[in-house]
């Protein structure tokens, strides 16, 4: 069976056709309109066009940002925010003419690297996006947790734990709440917390090149940065102690960020040994569209 996997982006939607092991056999990507309209057709053009190439009707699953309020089945929350407020669900269903499954563009992230990534295997698996945003999903034995307000896993927007005095002074995050790990482990987050201190205009990965060249005032930005992710982590394994936390998103890809946070667990996490592994992406930024796809298991029809 060929799953269609659709990942709606703020700049971009991405499609793709998988087949029952998991490969991609066809990847499209388009700009995002920014429009909710404009969403729904670009959507519906991207499965009409996978559909004629391979060969009739497939399931179609979607990451999207934000989440659907269970009670009100509208989109909240989304960074591409012609999409609030909107009976999205409702709405692409009808566009296709057929049932579609949803979840969260870092929930995709999770199911994706839980089911044949990087955390392939594990009975828990703790998805974390640091990117412009924080986000995560929790995967338990390969199917997503959702929660009881759809929100599982959003840990993006809890407080930074054990706050230091270097965490000072708390930033305000869109949210309405203050010193969100959002503010403090983002890319922007980053940037902005070494500017505090040093001025200049240096974004996240020119402040991990700095680092790694020896600059002693980036070096210190991303240690505090590494000590900030551990005890994030930590909180979360505090409650849900997964066996693999895998980190995705533009910032994961700054050198020894997974190692930086595993050796940061010990002074945070209330357990006298660590069995959990902190790990990178296997799939790079195919995760999320993959999970998209994966949102349809195997055994569906």
């Amino acid at each position: 069976m060929i799953r269609i996997g659709i990942d709606l982006g703020g700049t971009k939607i991405e499609a793709i056709a998988m087949d029952p092991a998991g490969t991609i056999i066809d990847r499209r990507r388009i700009p995002a309109p920014q429009t909710y309209p404009g969403s729904l057709a670009a959507i519906s053009g991207l499965v009409e066009a996978i559909e004629d190439e391979h060969g009739g009707a497939c399931p179609v699953g979607i990451g999207h940002p934000g989440s659907i309020s269970p009670e009100a089945g509208l989109m909240r929350n989304a960074n591409s925010t012609w999409l609030n407020g909107q009976p999205f669900a409702q709405d692409i269903e009808a566009a296709l003419g057929r049932p579609v499954r949803l979840a969260n563009d870092a929930d995709c992230f999770t199911l994706s690297e839980a089911v044949d990534g990087a955390g392939q295997g594990a009975a828990i698996v703790f998805g974390i996006i640091l990117g412009t945003g924080v986000g995560g999903g929790i995967a338990i034995e390969g199917k997503l947790l959702r929660g009881a307000q759809g929100i599982a896993g959003e840990w993006g927007h809890n407080p930074l734990p054990w706050p230091k005095q270097s965490d000072q002074p708390a930033t305000a995050c869109w949210c309405g709440q203050s010193s969100c790990h959002e503010t403090w482990l983002s890319g922007p987050g980053l940037a902005r917390d070494h500017a505090s201190r040093n001025g200049g205009t240096l974004g996240a990965a020119e402040i991990f090149a700095a680092a790694a060249g020896g600059d002693a005032a980036a070096r210190h930005s991303v240690a505090l940065h590494g000590d900030r992710l551990a005890r994030g982590i930590a909180s979360v394994l505090n409650i849900i102690d997964a066996d693999v936390v895998v980190l995705g998103g533009g910032v994961s890809n700054a050198p020894g960020l997974a190692q930086r946070a595993a050796a940061g667990l010990p002074g945070y996490l209330f357990s006298d040994t660590i069995r959990t592994r902190i790990v990178t992406h296997r799939h790079g930024d195919s995760s999320g569209v993959r999970g998209a796809a994966w949102l349809w298991p195997a055994e569906a029809p």
